[in-house]
């Protein structure tokens, strides 16, 4: 399949069946986060690997809508330091993209589970702590999100867009059509 294709393929999965990943199927969705760029080179993404039930079943509970990690086989929690790069947010984003791009091209499916809020401090702190605790993450990372991976249970039709001239402009915003 090529990028093209996974991208239109992506759905957010949250119902998986009960079935291992194995590893070195595990490892090319991981190395997509790895090699995804970063401003500056500057490597202020980090990416933990997750397969241990008990730890999955424990991250399910960071908000109300992660529940569906207590069905993934595994996750990768991606995170972001602001000491190393003024652009770690968007580092650890285009890795949270490329993953799920990737999860997609090796027939698995994938669901974002964010925490980070840059808006509100206060609903971001609890959320970060609990995953923070768990995976002892360091203080000074933000926990941008957790994206389950497994294989679909169920797969989703085509996704309704929205229309094209209400999302992409030429030349200007809102410049005529």
């Amino acid at each position: 399949m090529d990028v093209f294709e996974a991208i239109q393929k992506r759905r957010e999965i949250t119902k998986y069946k009960d079935q291992p990943i194995p590893d070195d199927v595990l490892r090319k969705v991981e190395d997509a986060g790895y090699f995804a760029p970063t401003g500056n080179n500057l490597p202020s993404k980090n990416l933990i690997v997750v397969k241990n039930r008990d730890v999955l079943d424990q991250l399910a509970e960071t908000t109300p809508y992660t529940k569906w990690l207590k069905e993934a086989p595994a996750a990768i929690v991606v995170t972001g330091n602001p000491e190393v790069s003024k652009y770690w947010l968007q580092d650890a984003s285009i890795a949270c993209a490329l993953i799920w791009v990737e999860a997609v091209e090796m027939d698995l499916g994938s669901a974002f589970g964010a925490v980070y809020n840059n808006e509100d401090e206060q609903d971001s702190l609890p959320k970060e702590n609990h995953v923070r605790n768990i995976l002892e993450i360091p203080e000074e990372n933000h926990i941008v999100a957790v994206l389950g991976l497994g294989y679909p249970k169920e797969t989703p039709g085509p996704k309704k867009h929205v229309d094209r001239e209400d999302v992409v402009h030429y030349g200007k915003f809102n410049a005529s059509k």
